[in-house]
């Protein structure tokens, strides 16, 4: 597939180019249909595919557990209610290492979610890098990635809902008021160094969810772009270095998902710590 472009960049720069639906300079909307299109349209745009398979991915992920909760039997549960089971379990007790037994509503479906709803994002990094973009192209649409964490737009999403959340219980749980002190008076409690503390705090504080959401980009955009490369070499190299890293690939996919979950947790837990800042 890679041998239909004329130039090596112009196939990687094809792969890495979201399907992008916004308003051009002269005030109308529609689909780019090249990068030069996509770069007028600045902030007034949306990546349609990464929103198609989010959303997509999201329904998947309802369907497994809904399918699961209307089968569940306490005789000899099925295959599918253990698998969920064994999911749900794993959570819970990575919450109690972490967050530990605090009344939150929220922690545990939101973690499940973040766990499984990551996973299977990463999960379309395996599905092989020329197919479904290549049906795509015969039916007219000129990009379509399939893998929603490799666009910073979806990761800084989704570490964007979680640092909502953060914010919305550092006020709810500490006050208003002891928030906004401790934003002046640690690390260093003195009045003339509370302009300095507030720095600190304010660039610790925007770092958390711009690392949360760099770190699972970063790992399956470096991934994804191994498997263009790959893609570049000869037919039987193909095979030969394909199946290797797609097997290690795997790994990291499992492993991404999981740490997004557990910093969901832990700055979950900071926000709900009062004898702390």
């Amino acid at each position: 597939m890679a041998a239909s472009y004329e130039t090596s960049a112009e196939y990687i720069s094809h792969h890495l180019t979201n399907l992008t639906y916004g308003r051009f300079p002269d005030g109308s909307w529609g689909f780019a249909k090249s990068q030069e299109e996509i770069t007028s349209m600045g902030f007034m745009s949306i990546n349609v595919d990464t929103m198609f398979w989010s959303v997509l991915l999201g329904f998947v992920f309802l369907g497994i557990f809904m399918t699961a909760a209307r089968r569940a039997s306490t005789d000899v549960p099925g295959g599918l209610q253990n698998f969920c089971e064994m999911l749900v379990e794993f959570v819970e007790d990575s919450i109690l290492q972490v967050f530990g037994s605090r009344p939150n509503p929220v922690i545990g479906p939101l973690s499940l979610t973040v766990l499984v709803w990551v996973f299977l994002m990463n999960l379309m990094d395996l599905v092989p890098i020329d197919v479904i973009p290549h049906a795509a192209a015969l039916l007219g649409i000129p990009y379509f990635k399939i893998v929603p964490t490799t666009d910073l737009n979806a990761t800084l999403g989704l570490s964007g809902g979680v640092f909502i959340l953060v914010i919305y219980y550092n006020l709810k749980i500490k006050g208003p008021l002891t928030f906004g002190a401790g934003l002046f008076t640690h690390p260093i409690p003195h009045w003339s160094m509370y302009w300095f503390n507030f720095i600190l705090e304010f660039v610790d504080m925007i770092a958390k969810p711009i690392s949360h959401g760099l770190r699972l980009f970063g790992n399956l955009y470096a991934g994804e772009m191994i498997f263009i490369l790959i893609a570049l070499l000869p037919f039987y190299l193909q095979w030969l270095l394909s199946l290797p890293w797609a097997i290690f690939h795997i790994l990291i996919i499992a492993l991404q998902a999981f740490v997004f979950m557990i910093l969901t947790i832990v700055y979950l837990t900071q926000a709900h710590a009062v004898d702390e800042h």
